[in-house]
This record gives C-alpha cells, structure tokens and sequence, in this order.
C-alpha cells in the first residue's frame, strides 16, 4: 500500500489543475503540462488540493506514481527542475549556436543537438552546461541522452558526466616482464 499516494497535493496561489477527458491538466507560471490519468486510478480536485484515490489500493501499483507525477507537474510549473552535466577530457567542449548544442567530444565531428519544445539548455563555461524545464522527465531525457553522446570511461575518466557523479576507475594494464 502507498503510503505516498494517500498523500493530498496542495496546489499553491497561481496554479490551476483541472482534470478531464482522461488528463491531468497543471497550468502555472512558467508552464503547463497535461500527463494521462493512469489506469486503475482518479483523479479530483477538492478545493486547494489534488486528491488520487483507486479501488483496490493494495494491488494497484500505479497509486503512488499518479500523485508523484502530480506533485512533479506542480513543482515544474512554479519552479523548474534542472540538471548540470560536466564534460571532462582534453578538448572536449560544448557550445550554443542559435538554439543547437554543439559537442566536441573527441570524434572527427562535432556532435549537434537540438533540444525539445520546453527546453532551454545554458552552457555556463565550455565544460560545464545546465539543462533546465518544466516537465522533470524531459529534463532528465535530455541529460541522459547529451551524456549518452560519450558516456565517462572508466580508466581516464573521459567523458560527459552528471555534476557529482562519482566514475569507479579501473587501473590500466600494468607494465612487467612476459
């Protein structure tokens, strides 16, 4: 049983949320998004707060998740959520042109990205970029992929990391008699 999804989501000043035609609609000043209402469970809106409730609580894994992603939408639209990625190894960089990221990440191309509708990539020195939006699995898709360019090796450390990432280092071949 989800002890998170009992849980009411206050809804602050500036925020509406409607429910209708199987959508969770949450509108604020930075955004508005909608996300599907997920089976097995409803949605209401009693006076300031957001209420999930299901049938059977006990065998419906998608309880606790509706209300997170509630609460996510409402954190979004007030606030934003963001991510910063560092970019480690010798001439590796980053850079904005327009609206595209461009990656030099040590192949013989530079690597472009053009990032979605509702999200702004800011590039605050050329190894350093933060990607910030409403929507928190945007963000976080964002980030995974620009990493998924060149993902931190393990034996120099090369590569785009998230901030605080910790790389396990593997010691290399060690030089010795045959």
């Amino acid at each position: 049983m989800s002890r998170v999804g009992k849980q009411p989501v206050p809804i602050p000043a500036g925020v509406t949320v409607t429910v209708d035609d199987g959508f969770v609609r949450v509108k604020g000043p930075k955004a508005e998004l909608k996300h599907f209402v997920l089976t097995g469970t409803t949605v209401a809106v009693v006076g300031s707060e957001v209420k999930v409730s299901a049938e059977k609580i006990e065998r419906n894994p998608a309880f606790g998740t509706m209300r997170a992603q509630i609460a996510n939408m409402v954190a979004g639209v007030t606030t934003g959520f963001s991510k910063t990625l560092e970019i480690v190894g010798t001439g590796y960089r980053a850079a904005m042109e327009g609206k595209k990221l461009v990656l030099q990440l040590g192949f013989s191309h530079p690597v472009t990205f053009m990032p979605p509708e509702g999200i702004t990539i800011k590039v605050e020195n050329p190894t350093r970029l933060t990607i910030s939006g409403a929507d928190k699995t945007l963000v976080g898709q964002v980030a995974a992929d620009i990493r998924g360019f060149r993902p931190p090796e393990p034996y120099k450390g090369k590569g785009v990391k998230y901030e605080g990432e910790y790389i396990r280092r593997k010691a290399g071949k060690a030089a010795g008699s045959a």
